[in-house]
């Protein structure tokens, strides 16, 4: 297992090498640039435009920007030896001067916790997210399965089926119509997020998709376990219902659950921008829009790789998880 571990945190290499070049070609293809601003008044003039590129090195060549980025160069300003991503140096920002990228993802303000910097409000929010997917989810798609054909089993199936056909922004719009316009149960603006209960719309939409994905998945797994002959077998030696459905259905039904685990919460941290927007929320998702349409590239490249990082570490930990679940699955060395 120690190997097979080995070599794929070996392949995360050129995944996210991958990754940043593909992010670096499209982000400069992009017309408009770091020093533009959309106010014709703040414009930054030609001669401080390329000084401020001379200062972080946007003057070089595109091969050696993306080389400095990832491995690192020497400041033609200073002289000294800047190491790159390698190092986990996501780089400076443009817009916010004088600020890291890693910084402004990873660094809470004054007095508070790393649980309240950006990317600790976005885990926090994919975690709470997926919770309230998985704990509705699953109950709903085996309850569906064992009443298959019934009132029971149309209602979830009819929920499982809006959650995925309906796009989260539209569900974020008739939540915001809803609770804070019409019922007035939550603010609209948000100042304080540390208050559990403005947490509920956003949360909600982001899982509510993943939810019912999660309710019709398995309900399939659960039907097509309940066909096997082992689940025959329990049954006729007996055993109670209760027991043949969590000690011999569950347990069997929850490996193609467990595939999407992962995937699904970096799937919902990563996926984040819409929500984080609509609903001003402080997290990693947010500061990437507002990144892409300033052109802030460090800050652009910095959030894509640690994406990458998300997505990548997910799938590997679903591969572990199969051995403590299903034990015929083994790891190949």
């Amino acid at each position: 297992m120690l190997t097979y571990l080995i070599r794929r945190l070996f392949w995360l290499v050129p995944v996210l090498l991958t990754v940043s070049l593909v992010t670096f070609i499209i982000m400069h293809s992009a017309p408009g640039g770091p020093w533009d601003t959309s106010d014709e008044r703040r414009q930054v003039d030609a001669a401080t435009a390329k000084s401020l590129s001379a200062y972080y090195g946007l003057d070089k060549p595109m091969w050696r920007q993306f080389m400095a980025y990832v491995i690192g160069d020497t400041n033609s300003q200073t002289g000294k030896y800047v190491c790159g991503v390698i190092c986990g140096n996501l780089g400076p920002s443009y817009r916010q001067r004088g600020r890291s990228v890693q910084d402004i993802l990873f660094g809470a303000p004054e007095g508070k916790t790393f649980w309240q910097s950006r990317f600790g409000y976005s885990v926090r929010l994919g975690v709470m997210a997926l919770s309230m997917a998985m704990l509705i989810g699953i109950p709903l798609g085996i309850i569906a399965a064992l009443k298959q054909n019934t009132v029971v089993d149309y209602v979830a199936l009819l929920i499982a089926t809006s959650g995925i056909s309906v796009p989260s922004f539209v569900l974020a719009i008739f939540f915001i119509i809803i609770f804070a316009s019409k019922l007035h149960w939550v603010n609209i603006l948000v100042d304080d997020w540390t208050q559990v209960k403005y947490w509920f719309m956003p949360m909600s939409v982001l899982g509510f998709g993943t939810m019912a994905f999660t309710a019709r998945l398995t309900r399939s797994s659960m039907l097509e376990v309940m066909r096997q002959d082992y689940v025959r077998t329990a049954r006729a030696k007996g055993l109670a219902e209760r027991v043949v459905v969590m000690a011999h259905m569950f347990r069997n039904a929850l490996i193609p659950v467990i595939t999407i685990l992962g995937p699904a919460l970096a799937g919902l941290v990563t996926g984040s921008f819409i929500i984080e927007t609509m609903f001003s929320f402080p997290g990693m998702g947010r500061a990437y829009v507002q990144a892409i349409g300033q052109r802030d590239y460090s800050m652009i490249m910095g959030t894509t790789v640690v994406y990458a990082l998300l997505v990548a570490v997910a799938n590997l930990s679903v591969d572990f998880i199969y051995v403590f679940v299903d034990p015929r699955i083994r790891l190949e060395e």
